[in-house]
């Protein structure tokens, strides 16, 4: 999957990788995807409720072997 920027939330708590997220979906193009790598567990559920909220579609969200969360997000 191609993926147009990354962003890395690495270390950060509820509610930065939200924001940081939302911020950098503002300034993408509609069709447009997001990785976002994240450490706090609580971003899985904060990303699945952002999506649902807001629209952008959650394409996929998954655990690494270092417990690390990415999500590849497309904007809609």
């Amino acid at each position: 999957m191609d993926v147009n920027r990354d962003l890395d939330v690495r270390g950060l708590n509820c509610p930065l990788p939200i924001l940081r997220a939302k911020k950098a979906l503002a300034e993408m193009n509609t069709g447009e995807t997001l990785r976002v790598v994240a450490t706090d567990p609580g971003s899985v559920r904060d990303f699945q409720a952002f999506c649902r909220q807001t629209g952008h579609e959650l394409v996929s969200h998954a655990e690494t072997a270092a417990k690390e969360f990415e999500f590849v997000i497309r904007c809609k």
